[in-house]
């Protein structure tokens, strides 16, 4: 069953069991999957809402047993959960913005939360590979996106498909997710 809200939808399900790469849907697993019109950059704030939510559902619908920061079992440390929707909002903002702007069609988003943390992928519909500048201009605002990807992501990657690729990182774990489980 897919829940739509704020035009983003969201797979129910415990947080911290298998994702699928591409947004494929595992029983069990909660994702978000946004699929956003060509040019559409108002929609970025809706994806970047979802995902917060996300993260914060995560953080503590599955707390029972989790390992807090200060190293007590019981909820996640809500400072830790914010920290990550932070980086995850920033980096989701710049490949979806990536994504939009230069193609020339629309994009799809999918986030989810396994055991070794968030995955978030932005598939779009353009043959070619992003390309990331090897320094950015003081003064400019283009060329940081995938900079900062791979500085802040702890992981991170492209695939190519027979249309277009999908880009992608992790961060994680995500504090308060349910520890086991399956690969992310």
């Amino acid at each position: 069953m897919t829940v739509r809200q704020n035009g983003v939808d969201t797979v129910p399900g415990r947080c911290g069991q298998d994702f699928g790469a591409d947004g494929e849907d595992i029983r069990g697993s909660r994702r978000l999957q946004h699929r956003l019109a060509h040019g559409d950059l108002a929609a970025v704030r809706e994806v970047r809402r979802g995902l917060r939510e996300l993260l914060r559902q995560c953080g503590s619908s599955d707390a029972a047993g989790a390992v807090g920061a200060s190293g007590a079992i019981g909820a996640p440390d809500p400072a830790a959960v914010a920290d990550l929707a932070d980086v995850a909002e920033l980096l989701t903002s710049e490949l979806v913005t990536n994504a939009l702007i230069h193609t020339d069609r629309g994009a799809v988003v999918t986030a989810g939360i396994g055991p070794s943390g968030l995955r978030v992928e932005v598939r779009d519909f353009a043959a070619g590979r992003p390309e990331r500048r090897a320094r950015a201009t003081s003064a400019g605002t283009h060329g940081r996106g995938l900079v900062l990807v791979e500085s802040l992501a702890d992981a991170w990657g492209v695939r190519t498909h027979g249309l277009g690729k999908v880009v992608w990182f992790e961060l994680g774990p995500v504090p308060g997710a349910a520890p086991g489980g399956g690969q992310l």
